[in-house]
């Protein structure tokens, strides 16, 4: 979902904390629960935030989940393997203790991911991220070749019949069918998340699809960070707000 779908909602207000009361809580993570790094393999969740999740957890008898571009693979190595999972934008899930359901990667995917490495040769700040099933390309350390990385993954995603993902100094090629909103629908169906009320917490454009499923469903969204155009009803400014807002919800100011 682009921009210029969405419509301008300036000054959203903050979200009342009776919001997560029988909530269906879904949580992206770069961004929202975390500080965006410099690098993928730059964050760290700590057990501040590790216990929060698992109060607020059984607070909402069970019903939250994390719902990321990352894969599956790389959020349980990061101390969340405890949580229900969903995964590169709706492709995969996973509960605790179970294995992913995810489809197999692709051979297109790989043609990406050699594409993506030649282009980022001998250009310091680059990097290419390997997922599980699909395959990223950072620039955030150089900005400078943003436009031409936009280029190459537009015609790399239509030579190979594969999705465009952007995201924040990013550009993801990674099979379609899927967003984070699919993945919304998707959870409501079953237990845990099936009978409470969706509220999608997010940063990024790829949450805006997370944000209208919630709202279909008769829920919510709280966009987190700088005002944009959004589908969000309410916003908190940054990560350490995340936190505030779900902590309240786990003590029982909800």
């Amino acid at each position: 979902m682009s921009e210029s779908q969405l419509s301008p909602l300036p000054d959203l207000p903050s979200p009342p904390a009776t919001l997560l009361t029988g909530a269906s809580l879904f949580l992206d993570f770069d961004g929202t629960l975390a500080p965006i790094a410099d690098t993928p393999d730059g964050v760290v969740v700590d057990e501040e935030l590790l216990s929060l999740l698992t109060r607020l957890r059984t607070r909402l008898s069970g019903r939250l989940a994390i719902v990321s571009g990352r894969s599956v693979a790389t959020l349980r190595s990061l101390g969340l393997d405890d949580f229900l999972l969903a995964g590169t934008h709706g492709l995969e899930f996973a509960k605790p203790g179970c294995p992913p359901d995810a489809p197999a990667r692709l051979p297109a995917v790989n043609e990406a991911e050699a594409a993506f490495q030649n282009f980022a040769a001998g250009k310091p700040g680059l990097l290419v991220e390997r997922k599980t099933i699909s395959v990223g390309l950072h620039f955030r350390g150089a900005p400078q070749w943003g436009a031409q990385a936009q280029v190459l993954a537009e015609q790399l995603a239509q030579s190979l019949g594969l999705a465009l993902q952007p995201g924040k100094m990013l550009y993801e090629l990674r099979p379609g069918g899927a967003d984070k909103g699919s993945a919304v629908h998707h959870l409501m169906e079953s237990a845990p998340m099936q009978g409470g009320t969706p509220l999608f917490i997010g940063d990024d454009i790829t949450d805006e699809e997370g944000f209208a499923a919630a709202r279909d469903l008769g829920g919510s969204g709280i966009l987190v960070g700088s005002p944009r155009p959004t589908l969000a009803a309410f916003s908190l400014e940054q990560v350490a707000a995340v936190r505030h807002y779900l902590a309240q919800g786990a003590a029982g100011s909800a």
